[in-house]
């Protein structure tokens, strides 16, 4: 499944270095579930399980559209303004 908002996506973007939520680390917070990747801009942050939400976060804050898991062995893209999997 597709939409729109992947189109507009770059052919690649570079993934922050990390194992951890920088955003969760910048204000001392060590618990996170999950970690996203933003498909923009490459900015990595926890997911909304997490107590921060740091990856929605980012979305409401620069309107990136995408992001995909950073965990290993998954594989699939979640599209914020349609509010889907793509």
């Amino acid at each position: 499944m597709s939409c729109t908002h992947t189109d507009q996506l770059p052919a690649e973007v570079a993934a922050d270095a990390t194992d951890r939520c920088p955003d969760c680390a910048a204000i001392g917070e060590q618990q996170w579930v999950h970690l996203r990747q933003c498909l923009s801009c490459g900015h990595v942050a926890c997911c909304d399980s997490s107590p921060h939400q740091h990856a929605t976060t980012h979305h409401r804050v620069t309107g990136h559209p995408v992001v995909r898991s950073f965990e290993p062995g998954e594989d699939w893209r979640w599209c914020y303004v349609d509010s889907r999997l793509v």
